[in-house]
């Protein structure tokens, strides 16, 4: 009788094996923004994940060292999406108003996408006393911190031609971004709030219209007629 061979842990490590272990790492990753956002990084667990991700918890310890790796890699998944989707709206080299309404489309349309990143970056930068966040220098310097020197750029030259009024462009900005996490960070208090789901494609569609019609209201100068935002506008100013 043949003797059985070794038993080998599940591993990408396997020639041809590349595709499996991206679709792998990717439901890994899922799993754990769902536990991060439930749990917090604290709370979440391991175990949970892996059982949410259909893999054995080696797996995920055969990519990520530790929880705390695996939440810095989630982090860095959410804000490196976020941070190519803003950076398209740049490229499109736009007037000042309609990179603006642009800007806040995108953002609105990226956290609608997946409603649980609020949660996790709400999560995160609260995380102050003993065990501050260890993640949000990195984000920051390298995410965030781009971001908002191109929109506050974009706002001040708005301000100087006249199309925007004389506002602080940082705190137009902090608002900006503040009514789109609030609203999908809040979903649950809003749904018993209202009765109603606010996640449900209407509602989001409502939402959107909502926010660029404020965002307009409050910066632009009656120099043009403002534009009129429905919630059918979502292709045209995405």
């Amino acid at each position: 009788m043949k003797a059985k061979a070794p038993f080998r842990s599940e591993t990408p490590a396997k020639k041809g094996s590349a595709p499996a272990a991206e679709k792998a790492k990717a439901a890994i990753l899922r799993a754990a923004m769902q536990e991060f956002a439930d749990e917090g990084p604290a709370g979440a667990r391991m175990d949970a994940i892996a059982r949410a991700a259909g893999v054995n918890k080696a797996l995920i310890h055969y990519y990520y060292k530790d929880k705390q790796s695996l939440y810095g890699e989630a982090l860095n998944q959410v804000f490196a999406g976020l941070a190519a989707r803003m950076k398209k709206v740049f490229e499109r080299e736009l007037p000042p108003r309609e990179t603006v309404l642009a800007f806040a489309g995108a953002h609105f349309d990226y956290l609608a996408s997946s409603p649980i990143f609020p949660r996790v970056v709400m999560r995160e930068m609260m995380r102050t006393g003993r065990h501050p966040s260890p993640h949000v220098r990195r984000i920051v310097q390298r995410y965030l911190g781009p971001l908002q020197r191109r929109l506050v750029g974009v706002l001040a030259e708005g301000i100087e031609r006249g199309e925007f009024r004389r506002v602080n462009p940082l705190h137009v900005v902090l608002s900006m971004v503040a009514m789109n996490v609030f609203y999908f960070a809040s979903a649950p208090v809003i749904a018993m709030i209202t009765g109603s789901d606010p996640l449900q494609p209407k509602r989001i569609a409502e939402r959107r219209a909502a926010v660029l019609d404020l965002i307009s209201a409050a910066l632009f100068t009656a120099q043009k007629a403002r534009p009129q935002i429905s919630a059918n506008s979502r292709k045209a100013q995405s």
